[in-house]
Parts: structure tokens; C-alpha cells; sequence
């Protein structure tokens, strides 16, 4: 059976790790008693007298007698925990032989009498109690908080659809106008999968449209709320505007970008004060994505409250199995007393997260889900994909495969003279870009599997850093089986492009559609709003520029008819060709930069436009190597080590500074983070030496190799391209850890889901 405190550390929330019951300095606590207390009893039987008496065999007796009556009165206390599985009171004897050996642990200097140990044992227990209390207060003021004011969102959207349902009904089917909403919910009238795309439409100030829109703002106007540009038509008595309220849409996409830009420029024009009678009037994109925002903060907020629920369940069991454990160490009965007062405390008392999360069950029924539980728990409570055997199964048969194959095709070569001086140099030029397109692919898609075994292994929570959802996210078995299987069928790997939009629901859909929409948004920079998927996803690319130009490479030859004609000059010589490869080398380059600008837009922040200098640094020492390999003169070969020493330092010092937070001198672990999840600060140590000399590998462009053959220059190539591969990998783990990290800081486990309806001061 498996030791309560392991539980715990597997059960307990990881962005809550430290406002949890600090359940292992009170186990050392529990077990200084116990050595203080053999301590005492050593030094007593030393002094006293080692005869019997004839009372000895009767003392016996009744103290057996009577554990055994205590032992029989007390039954096991149960208490549910968030997995499903009871925890017993009954249940620590197996964990007696691992504290025997935890006990050496603990030395003889560092004990005092039984009495100061039990006090200060009652202490810690004491402020860990305090501290339960006040962040169970604090997470439950928030929530309530939020529960707040998320029903008053979805009232302010119910009472809006009502006046759009009357509207329609007086106007009798009759056309608004050219995108404007018609006044009606939809057939379900809530569940409806709406599209993400916006258009904003505003009233051009006839005095159909103003009436309408003063519907609307009357029908609000009963909560006190009215819209942006209605102040000039409604105000106190005091003759001072009142509360404006906007629909607030994140320009997520390059059509609400552009919108966002032509409404803030509209609003100027719209919201002067000498002009009267404009306002914002409601499409009904723009209700629909409020709904969807808002049935995803009904998600959100449902699953926080259930992480509430599941901290105060394993907090409580961490009091009860800690007391018992005094009780059996100290051969006292205090816990009973004590757990009654930890009963009253109001991380256990309180019923308000219960009640919220029935009224949030209850409101997401009805207003999402056409009153079906069933359907609505889907949402609020998804379950978990099952791990499959098949998956383990195929990975293993797969892998074997591909080394069977790959042996096989090593040994012909050889056999032929494919490796030899004399072999046919145009071979290697057809066959090298094309085997590296599919092997530089699946090697990043075997780090990422082994990013996401660390990930796991950690308790790093790359789901929500990526906002990927849990019952459709790839795991790392799922990666190491694409992987295999790509390399195994790289004939067959032709035709996983088309894969990619297959619209039937197999081979991964959710994840083929994922990867598809972040390659689109990643293209577009920077007219999408950028998420931490796309810029993790950029910086991916930008170590995948090799494989960007073998595909350039496969594309020709397959295109030109080169298999056919056996010309492949025609792929290597050409003007559009060799033009080509500057773009291709850029591109991910220009991508990430252009994130970079877009996130400097978005949050003012000057750190963005520092890290756009980084990729614009890369940029231009990226061109500077292929001018280089075209014109290896002595001084495109300075110009090459300029711009690459200059990008170098400046991605050194981003990587240990800004991505993985290393390098502070003031760090409590030598410089390293205060906070490390990895155990071995050693390793920390090697990563950053691995990681320089892996980003100097850039070197060996400018070093010109004597007596070097084709076949010796593009393994060459190759292996450097993978040295790269391998590098991203490694800056993946390193990254996502340093992103965890600072999100534990803050406690955030759920995301804040921007709400639609915005209420603003407006001066008319």
C-alpha cells in the first residue's frame, strides 16, 4: 500500500503545493517524540532495578486486556478524497518499516526533552491549521467573488436576448439590416457552437436603428446599466452620466484585430461630446461569442471550485492521519479534542463552495445545456481518456521495426557503396533531403514525448500553461507512437500532409485540428492574438529551419519531374530556388518576431520588444550563413561572425535570464531559481553548460573541412541539425518548468476567462 504522504504529494494541487499542511515537518516532528520518548525510557530502565516481583505477570495482562478493549472500540474513520479512494485511520501500520529507516534521519543533537518536542509539535500544528483557514478564506472569497459576478453577466445577456426576442416579435420577421442581429435566440436557445469571427457594426444614426438601440439600453437600464455612447442621452439627476457598459470581445483573430482598431478609432469619432445620438449597437456574432465566454467561465469556475472542495477533503485527512500518529508515538489521546476543533475550523465548516457549485450546476443546466444533466456534466466534469495497452504495444512494435529496417538499409547501402568516394554524388543530393525531412520531424517529435514523460513526471501543468483540454491532449506515449510510426513508413509519411485536415475523427483529430489552427495563427502574426501555445509552438519552428529546407528541397524535385529527368541541378542552380531559401530561413524568424510585436500591442510590456530584437538578431545572422555557404569569402566570413557571436549572446543570456529565470546572484540555491523542481541542483549546472556549447554549434558553418565528401558533409549537416532538434527539446522542459513556477507563485490552477460586459465611467 502506498504511504499517505506519497498520496498526498500525488493528489495534492501542484499550483497550490505550499498553502497545503505541511504534512512532512510534522511526520519529523512525530518522529522526534518517538526518539525523545525511547531516549526517556533508555535512561530510565538504566535506572532502575532490573528485579521481578510477582505483580509483573498481572500488570502485563491488563495492559493487554485493555488495548485490546481500545483497539476494538475504535473504528476506522473514512474520509473521501478527490480520487475516489477512502483513506482509513486503520491504514498507516504498513508505513512502520520505511519510518524505522526514516528515523536515522533525524540525529541525536537535534533532539530536545519529549515535553518541548510535543509542544512544539502542537505549535507548527497550530500555524499550519491558521494557515488552511486563511487560504481556504481567501479561495473562497474569490470564487465567491467571481460566482458574483459571472451571474450577473448571464443575467445582463439573459435580459438582452429577452429584448431581442420581443423586438423580433413586434418587427414580425422583418430585416434589421445587413449584419445586425436578428431578434431571436437560436432553435436550442443557449447550447449553440458559435463561430469565433466578429464584425463590428455600429448604427449610422438613422431613426430606425437609435430606436432599437434605445430599446436595448431601456431594457438594460433597469440594472442601472446602460451602453457606451448612451450617456449623452441618459443621466442622473445631478446632471452626471451614468454607468456605460460595453460588449468587451478579445481580438483574438485578424478580423476582431483589425475591428478592434476601426472601433476605437469609431469611438473617438462616435463618442465626442459635441455630436449626440450615436451609440454601439449589438451584432450577433458579438452575442454569441459573449455567450461562449461566458459558458467557458461557468467551466472554469465550476472546476476551481472543485479544486477548493478537493483542498479542504485532503487537508482534513493530512490533520487526521498526523494525529494519529501522535497519539500512537506520545501514547496520548489528543487528537480527539484537537480533530474537533480542526472539524469547526472553516475550511471544514463552511458549505459556501458546496452551495456555490450546486447554484453553478444548476444555472449551467438550464442556460447551457436545455435543462440535460448529463450533457452538462460533460462539460463541467470531463473525463479522462483511458490509458491504453495498444498504445505501449505499438510503440514497441514500431520501434522495432524501424531499427530492424533501418539496420537492413545501412548494411545494403554499405554492401552497394553508397558510403565509399566513388558513389554517385546526385544520389546522396535526392535521397539525403528527403530522409532528413521525415528523421529531423520525428526526433523533435520524440523530444516533445520526452518533454511531455518530464512534464508529467514533475507534475508540471502543461495543460493549463497551454490551455490545451485534458480529455483530448496528447500524451507522451501518443507522440512516441507518431513518431515511430512516421519513420517506420516514410513512404507512406508522403501523404500525412493530407492527414492533417482529414475531417474524419481518427488518427488524433483534435490534436491534427489544434496543430493546424497554431501553424494558421503562427502564419498570420501578428493578427492573432498570440497565446503561450503559438509562441511555444514559433520557437519550435525556428529550430526546425533544416527541415523547412528539405521540404523546399522534396517539393522541387517531386515538382520539376527531377525523379523523371534525373536533372536534380535543377533543384540547386535555380534563381527562384536559391531566393526561396532566404524566405524559408526567415520566415520563423519573422513569425516569432511579429509575436513579439503583437504581445508589446497587446500588454505595453518593453520586455516583448527586447525579445523581438533577439529573433531580428537571428534573422540577420541566419542570412549572413547562407550568403556565406554561396560566397565563402574572407568577408561574409567576418560579417558571419559578427552577427552570430552578437545573436548568440544575446539568445545566452534570454535562455538562462529571461526563459529558465537562472543566473540570479542573489538566488537562495547559487545561481540558480529560489524554487527548483528538480531534486539535484547539479543538473541545473550541466543543462546550462550543454546548453552553451549547444548553441555555439553554429561554428562548424564558418569552419571549411578539408577532404570532406558529399555523403561526409550532409551526415555533417545533418547531425548538427540534430544537435538542434536536441537543444529545442531540452529548452523545452527548462522553459515550461521556469512558466510553472511563476504560476504556483501566484496559485493560479484555473484560468480567469475575460468576461464580455464591461462596465466603464463614462464622461459623455
Amino acid at each position: 500500500m502506498v504511504k499517505f504522504s506519497k498520496e498526498l504529494e500525488a493528489q495534492l494541487i501542484p499550483e497550490w503545493k505550499d498553502a497545503f499542511v505541511n504534512y512532512w515537518q510534522l511526520k519529523k516532528h512525530v518522529k522526534k517524540i518517538k526518539l525523545s520518548r525511547k531516549l526517556n525510557l533508555h535512561s530510565q530502565d538504566s535506572h532502575t532495578d532490573f528485579g521481578f516481583t510477582i505483580f509483573d505477570p498481572i500488570r502485563a495482562a491488563v495492559k493487554k486486556i485493555s488495548s485490546g478493549i481500545c483497539n476494538a472500540a475504535e473504528k476506522p474513520e473514512t474520509i473521501q478524497v478527490s480520487s475516489g479512494t477512502p483513506i482509513a485511520k486503520g491504514e498507516d501500520e504498513h508505513e512502520e518499516e520505511e519510518e524505522e529507516e526514516e528515523e536515522k534521519e533525524v540525529h541525536d543533537d537535534q533532539l530536545s526533552s519529549e515535553e518541548d518536542e510535543v509542544k512544539a509539535f502542537f505549535e507548527d500544528l497550530d500555524e499550519e491549521l491558521k494557515k488552511v483557514n486563511q487560504f481556504y478564506k481567501t479561495k473562497e472569497s474569490e470564487f465567491l467573488e467571481r460566482g458574483e459576478i459571472l451571474t450577473k453577466q448571464l443575467q445582463i445577456l439573459l435580459d438582452l436576448k429577452q429584448v431581442l426576442v420581443d423586438r423580433r416579435k413586434k418587427s414580425q420577421m422583418s430585416k434589421v439590416g445587413a449584419g445586425v442581429l436578428p431578434w431571436s435566440r437560436s432553435p436550442s436557445g443557449r447550447n449553440s457552437d458559435y463561430s469565433d469571427s466578429s464584425t463590428e457594426c455600429f448604427s449610422s444614426g438613422s431613426p430606425r436603428e437609435t430606436s432599437q438601440t434605445d430599446d436595448v439600453i431601456a431594457a438594460l437600464e433597469k440594472n442601472g446599466i446602460n451602453f457606451i455612447g448612451s450617456a449623452t442621452r441618459s443621466k442622473t439627476k445631478k446632471g452626471k452620466p451614468k454607468m456605460a457598459m460595453r460588449v468587451d470581445i478579445p481580438a483574438v483573430a485578424p478580423a476582431r484585430s483589425i475591428s478592434a482598431v476601426m472601433a476605437m478609432l469609431w469611438e473617438d469619432l462616435v463618442n465626442n461630446p459635441k455630436k449626440e445620438g450615436h451609440g454601439e449597437f449589438i451584432n450577433r456574432k458579438k452575442i454569441q461569442c459573449a455567450e461562449k465566454m461566458i459558458r467557458g467561465a461557468f467551466v472554469e469556475l465550476y472546476r476551481g471550485l472543485g479544486l477548493v472542495k478537493t483542498y479542504s477533503s485532503l487537508n482534513m485527512v493530512a490533520f487526521v492521519k498526523i494525529l494519529k500518529k501522535f497519539d500512537k508515538v506520545s501514547h496520548q489521546q489528543a487528537s480527539a479534542g484537537y480533530l474537533y476543533a480542526v472539524k469547526r475550523s472553516h475550511f471544514i465548516s463552511s458549505d459556501k463552495v458546496v452551495r456555490l457549485m450546486d447554484e453553478m450546476e444548476s444555472l449551467f443546466t438550464k442556460h447551457f445545456a436545455n435543462d440535460d444533466r448529463k450533457k452538462a456534466m460533460k462539460f463541467l466534469r470531463p473525463q479522462q481518456r483511458k490509458e491504453s495497452h495498444m498504445v505501449t504495444f505499438l510503440v514497441g512494435l514500431f520501434t522495432g521495426s524501424f531499427v530492424t529496417l533501418f539496420s537492413v538499409y545501412s548494411i545494403l547501402a554499405n554492401m552497394c557503396g553508397m558510403f565509399t568516394p566513388r558513389a554517385d554524388a546526385a544520389y546522396m543530393e535526392t535521397v539525403y533531403p528527403i530522409f532528413s525531412m521525415f528523421a529531423l520531424l520525428s526526433l523533435h517529435l520524440f523530444m516533445y514525448g520526452c518533454n511531455l514523460f518530464m512534464w508529467k513526471g514533475t507534475r508540471i501543468n502543461r495543460n493549463f500553461i497551454f490551455e490545451f483540454q485534458p480529455t483530448t491532449a496528447l500524451k507522451y506515449r501518443d507522440a512516441f507512437l507518431i513518431c515511430t510510426c512516421l519513420m517506420t513508413t516514410v513512404v507512406g509519411a508522403m501523404c500525412s500532409l493530407t492527414l492533417l485536415i482529414c475531417p474524419l475523427n481518427i488518427f488524433y483529430r483534435s490534436t491534427r485540428y489544434c496543430f493546424v489552427r497554431v501553424i494558421r495563427n503562427i502564419v498570420c502574426s501578428p493578427f492573432y492574438k498570440v497565446l503561450m501555445v503559438d509562441f511555444f509552438m514559433a520557437d519550435q519552428l525556428t529550430s526546425q529551419i533544416p527541415l523547412l529546407r528539405h521540404l523546399e528541397s522534396s517539393a522541387c524535385y517531386f515538382f520539376s519531374g527531377s525523379f523523371g529527368t534525373h536533372r536534380y541541378e535543377t533543384c540547386k542552380s535555380g534563381k527562384l530556388y536559391r531566393e526561396l531559401a532566404y524566405v524559408i530561413s526567415f520566415a520563423p524568424y519573422y513569425w516569432r518576431a511579429m509575436q513579439c510585436a503583437r504581445r508589446w500591442f497587446d500588454e505595453c510590456d518593453p520586455n516583448h520588444l527586447a525579445n523581438l530584437g533577439k529573433y531580428v538578431s537571428a534573422l540577420v545572422a541566419a542570412g549572413a550563413r547562407i550568403t556565406y555557404a554561396r560566397q565563402p569569402t574572407t568577408f561574409w566570413m567576418i560579417i558571419v561572425l559578427v552577427t552570430s557571436l552578437v545573436a548568440t549572446v544575446y539568445q545566452l543570456y534570454w535562455d538562462f535570464v529571461k526563459d529558465w529565470g537562472l543566473l540570479n546572484p542573489r538566488s537562495k540555491n547559487p545561481w540558480l531559481r529560489d524554487n527548483l523542481i528538480l531534486k539535484k541542483k547539479s543538473i541545473y549546472y550541466m543543462s546550462i553548460a550543454l546548453n552553451f556549447v549547444l548553441r555555439v554549434a553554429w561554428v562548424e558553418t564558418v569552419i571549411r573541412f578539408k577532404h570532406v565528401g558529399v555523403v561526409e558533409l550532409r551526415l555533417l549537416e545533418f547531425l548538427l541539425a540534430s544537435l538542434e532538434v536536441i537543444r529545442r527539446g531540452h529548452w523545452n522542459f527548462y522553459r515550461l518548468e521556469n512558466e510553472h513556477l511563476n504560476n504556483v507563485g501566484k496559485y493560479r490552477a484555473v484560468k480567469t476567462v475575460p468576461l464580455p460586459f464591461h462596465e466603464t465611467d463614462s464622461d459623455g
